[in-house]
């Protein structure tokens, strides 16, 4: 029997250690060379069979491409890096291995480029910018990481089986059986220390020894394979505006849409500290450098209430900012995702954050008119709704390959950048299309130094009633119906303001003016949250609720007042009301009491 890598890799194009980036080094074939190029795209002719989506290596620099169309024997390659000095007649190697991400331990605390290159490393090496055709190891090829085997020699296991674990950063990092090995009797499996290159285990199959590493490579364009559940729970933000009004369901889809300034990085990195999710990646698509720099400096700051240990611990930056090369960004999404679903595989639940998809699609844009293809809507490629399809429907929460047994989940946010705040352009309109919940950022707002700032005339979710069970449980029987009489009091303010921008506030009936009070508490002072407040930045559901409940039994003690014959003026300056606009900045300790205890006070008044 022979012996041979196990993974998606194997066999042409792969190799038993993570290389040196997203494409692997394959079998030795005489070089095609570069016909015509232009930008990010290059055609190439005299390779041998080659396939769609398969990596090559051009020029003297091997910048790193993959094949896109194939026309005759000229074949039209993506480049991933800066083309600047490529030649014709520059040798294009062919690779024999698809695009393809290598996933394992080091992957946590990670900061890598769209081409999974690892941006410490770099630096640490003293490369302060990316240059064309730099490469280095994705996950460190010489580190030792502790193996702690759970299975025993004799044991038949297959495709998502755990093997074993590695401690890193405080997360019990799973080792599994790749998908598509097995499955097989395992040989001689201990407790060792191993790098990534050196085999842990040896599974025997029906075709032959299957060497089992810690680290594996998976083709980033192919869906892992799991089962697909409906969802059951939320994804906890922390953010009010989220939790109580607009959720997002634990393994759904997210929009943010808004224009510049409106807040979505921010809502984002706000994602990113506060949410209950297990691990996050957060891929910043072509955002700016300065903005990049600072989510990472604030990530190794930030303490994790789970853990005590820096955010950036459970975190997987990737970094793919606006000066590096267009086609890239489209590699850093998919990579993204590749890697969440590994953590998803693990059993675990993982928030995905894009940030932007407006930028990752502005690649597709450019690229699509590099290849003269036919434009659709403001120049986008006619395909731009099925690529956000594809993107979007791996999130989900399943069971994985290893049966119904172990369950993870993956909630992709993706921030949308619409030129001057239209939402009727198409990555909006197309987003909108896959999303559950839609967070629409509003500038009126952003400009109104009201953050987030989450339009709720224009946000919605499509999950509430499926989470209505979950929240009756777990939070409270009443969150519904408080979730509507906030959200009728907001809109109820919408259609007064109105009416007071032509006849002036004082032609009101005095219930109305009781109302735009009450809608006046609701957004200051339990919609509005300060993203770096260290009291408020996110609070849990229990407080979030008893933060609503007390604020609308400040509207019904109002209206008592008014119908016990007090004027407006002494109806909202009644202590317990006016204490209302200070709860945002009372402490946690004891905070649930005291809010029962106001409500209480407002509901003797009504």
């Amino acid at each position: 029997m022979s012996a041979r890598p196990a993974g998606p890799g194997a066999g042409p194009g792969s190799d038993t250690s993570p290389g040196t980036g997203l494409g692997g080094e394959g079998e030795a074939r005489a070089p095609g060379t570069v016909v015509q190029a232009g930008g990010p795209v290059v055609r190439a002719g005299g390779l041998t069979a080659p396939s769609m989506g398969e990596v090559v290596r051009i020029g003297t620099q091997r910048l790193l491409g993959e094949v896109i169309r194939l026309d005759g024997e000229v074949a039209t390659i993506q480049v991933y890096e800066e083309t600047s000095g490529l030649r014709v007649g520059d040798p294009v190697v062919q690779t024999g291995a698809p695009l393809r991400a290598w996933l394992g331990p080091g992957l946590l605390g990670a900061t890598l480029d769209g081409l999974q290159r690892p941006l410490d490393a770099l630096a640490d090496a003293g490369t302060w910018a990316l240059g064309p055709g730099l490469e280095a190891p994705p996950l460190d090829p010489t580190r030792r990481w502790h193996f702690v085997p759970v299975r025993g020699p004799g044991e038949t296991v297959g495709p998502g089986d755990q093997l074993g674990t590695v401690a890193e950063h405080g997360l019990e990092h799973r080792i599994l059986v790749p998908p598509g090995v097995g499955p097989g009797r395992l040989g001689p499996i201990d407790e060792r220390d191993a790098t990534l290159a050196e085999p842990v285990a040896a599974l025997e199959t029906a075709t032959g020894t299957e060497l089992l590493h810690l680290a594996h490579a998976w083709p980033v364009r192919v869906p892992r394979p799991a089962r697909r559940l409906p969802a059951e729970a939320p994804l906890v933000t922390g953010i009010r505006v989220i939790d109580m009004l607009f959720p997002v369901a634990r393994g759904g889809v997210a929009v943010i849409p808004g224009g510049f300034g409106t807040g979505k990085t921010v809502v984002e990195q706000s994602l990113a500290r506060a949410s209950d999710a297990d691990v996050v990646v957060y891929v910043g698509c072509g955002e700016r450098g300065n903005e990049m720099a600072d989510l990472l400096a604030s990530f190794r700051e930030l303490v994790d209430p789970r853990t005590g240990a820096p955010l950036l611990h459970r975190t997987v930056l990737i970094a793919n900012t606006s000066n590096m090369p267009v086609a890239a960004r489209e590699a850093s999404i998919e990579l993204g995702i590749t890697v969440a679903e590994y953590f998803r595989d693990q059993g675990y639940d993982v928030a995905l954050l894009a940030d932007s998809t407006s930028r990752w699609a502005e690649a597709l844009r450019e690229i699509g008119g590099r290849l003269e293809e036919l434009p659709g809507e403001e120049g986008f490629p006619a395909y731009l709704a099925s690529r956000l399809a594809a993107f979007y429907e791996r999130a989900g929460q399943v069971t994985t390959a290893a049966g119904p047994a172990r369950r993870g989940s993956i909630t992709v946010v993706g921030a949308v950048s619409p030129p001057g705040g239209d939402f009727s352009e198409p990555v909006t309109q197309a987003s909108l299309r896959l999303a559950g919940t839609f967070w629409a950022l509003d500038t009126e707002l952003a400009h109104a130094r009201h953050f987030p700032a989450i339009g709720w005339l224009r946000s919605y979710s499509l999950y509430v009633e499926r989470l209505g069970a979950w929240y009756r449980e777990a939070v409270g029987e009443e969150w519904e119906t408080l979730r509507t009489q906030a959200l009728e009091l907001l809109a109820r303010e919408r259609q007064l303001l109105d009416v007071v921008e032509l006849v002036g506030v004082d032609a009101l009936p005095p219930e109305d003016r009781v109302s735009l009070e009450a809608a006046r508490l609701v957004r200051e002072a339990f919609l509005q949250q300060h993203a770096y407040d260290p009291v408020d930045a996110a609070r849990p559901l229990g407080v979030q609720l008893a933060m609503l409940r007390a604020v609308l039994a400040g509207h019904r003690a109002m209206l008592a007042a008014l119908h016990r014959g007090a004027s407006v003026d002494e109806a909202t300056a009644d202590p317990a009301v006016r204490e209302l606009a200070r709860i945002r900045s009372w402490p946690g300790e004891g905070i649930v009491e005291r809010l029962e205890a106001l409500a209480g006070r407002l509901g003797g008044a009504a």
